[in-house]
């Protein structure tokens, strides 16, 4: 089989990964603003001078493990084993999933977020579409 398509969906998903993991580690106001407006912002990034370093830090290893998270699927997209490929786009495809499940259990209760939740959670079936698309190709592939 080809692997150039998991190759290219795992290029995508690491350079989305990465970038994002990169703008919340240095750019972190202006990206909060820009997601969700300015009041809203300013609430989220914290009321206090402890309280902002806190979210900072938080913050910051988050974007470093986004970071670290685009550099595994990168790597991931140059095994040219078909099982690995198939397992490894059910788990992104899954995981994606499992984060709509969170926005809507959890994030729409959210006073701060009630209003994102509904665009980010369009953003995870996007994405877990593209692992899925990739499965029927793997599949359609398969079987012909």
């Amino acid at each position: 089989m080809n692997s150039s398509p998991f190759f290219l969906i795992c290029t995508l998903h690491a350079a989305t990964a990465a970038t994002c993991g990169i703008l919340i580690m240095f750019y972190l106001k202006e990206i909060t603003e820009f997601g969700h407006g300015a009041a809203t912002a300013r609430s989220m990034l914290g009321s206090t001078a402890r309280d902002e370093v806190v979210v900072r830090v938080s913050n910051s290893f988050a974007g470093l493990l986004l970071v670290v998270i685009g550099c595994v699927v990168f790597m991931a997209g140059f095994v040219k084993d078909r099982e690995f490929q198939g397992f490894f786009a059910k788990g992104c495809a899954g995981l994606h999933l499992a984060m709509a499940l969170w926005r809507v259990w959890f994030e729409r209760r959210l006073e701060v977020l009630a209003r994102d939740w509904p665009r980010q959670l369009v953003g995870d079936f996007v994405l877990a579409l593209s692992w899925l698309f990739f499965l029927v190709y793997m599949w359609r592939d398969k079987y012909d």
